[in-house]
C-alpha cells in the first residue's frame, strides 16, 4: 500500500542543497558569477506543488542541473557562457515563463500519475483480484481490448470509478505522517548525516502511517474494483465512512471470510515499506547519474541557458518516474497478494475480465498471506501473481510520453523567449 506518487516522499537521505540566500541588500547580495559555485543561484527553481514532495514550509526544491557548492569548475565562467560578463540572465518575462513552465511540468506529471493513469489502475486491480480469470492480460494489447469492452458496455465511468477515494487515501497518508511526526520524535525526513537509528525511526514512522491509512486503502480498493453494473451512486466521502466502519465493525455487512485488520497489518506495512525503500534508492541513484552526466556535459562543451533550465527541472521528474516504475514492477506479486487479502469477505462483485460484459463474485477463502501465496502458485501458476501486468506497461508508457511531450513544449517556449 502506498500513495500513487511514491515521490510524494523524499528519498532516503536525499535532500539536495537548499540555498540560503542572503537578504536583499546584504553584503553578499550583488555577487558575480565568476565561478561554477555561483551557477546554482542563476538557475530558477520551480515552485513546489503541494503534496508532490515531502517538504517543510519555506524549503525549496534542490537544483540538480549544476554541481553543488563543494564542487568547483576549473576555469572562469566564460567557458560555460561564451561572450564574457556574468553570463546571460533571463529577463523578467523570461523568468516568469521559466517559473510558469516549471510549475506546468510538475503539474502535468501529477495529472498523468493520478488522473490519466487511473483506468490502468482500475484494470490492474480488477485483474489482480480475479482468481477466476483464464486470461492473465500480461501484455498491453489485451488490456486495451478489455478497456474498450468495459467502456462500451458500462460507459466511461467504469474506467474512472474510485478516483476520488485514491486522493483521499493520499491525503490521509500525508496527514497521518505529518501529525505523527509532530507529536513524536520520529523524523519525517533523513538528512545526509544519517545513522542506523535515524533510519529505523524514519521507517517506523512510515509503518505507523501505513497502519493508520490501511482501512481507508481497503475501502478505496473496493471502490476501484466494484463493478459499475451493480454499484450504487456513492459520495466522494464514502471511502472515509467505510474505512471508519471497517475499524469499529459497522457499515456494510461482510461475510465470515473477512480477514480482521490485525491480520492485514503485516502484508500492508511490508508492501508499503518495501515500496518506499526501493523507490527511494532508485530515485537517489538516478539523480546521481543524471547530475554527473550534466556536470560532465558542462565541462565538455558550453551549455546554453535553455539546456541549463531543462537540467534544473527534469532530473527529479525522471528520477521519480524510474523509482515508481521499478518499485511497482518488483513488488507486483506482493501487491497481488495484498489486494486479494483486502478484498476477501467484502461481498464485492467485480467485472469479468475475460469477457468484459459479465460480473463475478469474490469467494476466496485464504487464511492469511502464506496461504494466499501457496494457493495462487498451485492453482494459477507463477504468472498468476502478474495478472493485469499489461496495465502497468500502458500506465508508464503513457507517463513517459507525457514527460517527453512537456519537455518538447518547454524547449520550444524557451527557444522563443531567449
Amino acid at each position: 500500500m502506498h500513495p500513487r506518487r511514491p515521490d510524494g516522499f523524499d528519498g532516503l537521505g536525499y535532500r539536495g542543497g537548499v540555498r540560503d540566500d542572503p537578504p536583499f541588500g546584504g553584503p553578499f547580495h550583488a555577487r558575480s558569477f565568476g565561478s561554477g559555485t555561483d551557477l546554482g543561484h542563476w538557475v530558477t527553481t520551480p515552485p513546489d506543488i503541494p503534496g508532490s514532495r515531502n517538504l517543510h514550509w519555506g524549503e525549496k526544491s534542490p537544483t540538480y542541473g549544476v554541481p553543488s557548492a563543494p564542487t568547483t569548475l576549473e576555469g572562469p565562467a566564460e567557458e560555460l557562457f561564451p561572450g564574457g560578463g556574468d553570463g546571460p540572465r533571463p529577463g523578467p518575462s523570461s523568468e516568469q515563463l521559466n517559473r510558469f513552465a516549471g510549475f506546468g511540468i510538475g503539474l502535468a506529471s501529477l495529472f498523468t500519475e493520478n488522473v490519466l493513469a487511473h483506468p490502468c489502475i482500475v484494470l490492474r486491480r480488477q485483474c489482480q483480484v480475479n482468481y477466476h480469470a483464464r486470461h492473465y492480460h500480461l501484455t498491453p494489447f489485451t488490456i486495451i481490448n478489455i478497456m474498450y469492452s468495459f467502456n462500451k458496455t458500462q460507459g466511461p465511468r467504469a474506467l474512472w470509478k474510485g478516483m476520488g477515494s485514491t486522493f483521499i487515501v493520499q491525503g490521509v497518508t500525508l496527514g497521518a505522517e505529518g501529525i505523527i511526526s509532530e507529536f513524536t520524535p520520529l523524523p519525517r525526513e533523513v538528512s545526509h548525516k544519517w545513522n542506523p537509528k535515524l533510519i529505523g525511526e524514519h521507517l517506523l514512522l512510515k509503518c505507523l502511517t501505513y497502519v493508520v491509512a490501511m482501512p481507508f486503502y481497503s475501502a478505496s480498493l473496493i471502490e476501484t474494483v466494484q463493478s459499475e453494473i451493480i454499484r450504487d451512486n456513492t459520495g466522494i466521502l464514502e471511502c472515509i465512512k467505510e474505512g471508519i466502519g471497517r475499524v469499529i465493525g459497522l457499515g456494510v455487512p461482510h461475510s465470515k471470510r473477512l480477514l480482521p485488520l490485525l491480520s492485514l497489518i503485516f502484508p500492508t506495512v511490508l508492501h508499503g515499506v518495501l515500496h518506499y525503500i526501493i523507490s527511494s534508492i532508485i530515485q537517489k541513484i538516478v539523480l546521481l547519474i543524471l547530475k554527473r552526466k550534466t556536470y560532465n556535459s558542462h565541462l565538455a562543451e558550453s551549455t546554453s541557458p535553455m539546456q541549463s533550465m531543462l537540467d534544473a527541472y527534469f532530473p527529479e521528474l525522471i528520477a521519480n518516474f524510474a523509482a515508481s516504475l521499478c518499485s511497482d514492477v518488483i513488488l507486483y506479486p506482493l501487491e497481488t497478494v495484498l489486494h486479494r487479502l483486502h478484498i476477501q469477505g467484502t461481498r464485492t462483485i467485480i467485472d469479468n475480465t475475460d469477457l468484459g460484459y459479465e460480473v463475478l463474485p469474490i469467494n476466496t477463502q485464504y487464511e492469511g498471506m502464506r496461504d494466499c501465496i501457496n494457493t495462487i502458485k498451485q492453482e494459477e501458476g507463477v504468472f498468476g501473481f502478474y495478472k493485469g501486468f499489461g496495465a502497468v506497461i500502458i500506465q508508464y508508457t503513457l507517463h513517459a510520453a507525457i514527460l517527453q511531450i512537456t519537455k518538447i513544449i518547454y524547449s520550444t517556449l524557451l527557444q522563443n523567449s531567449i
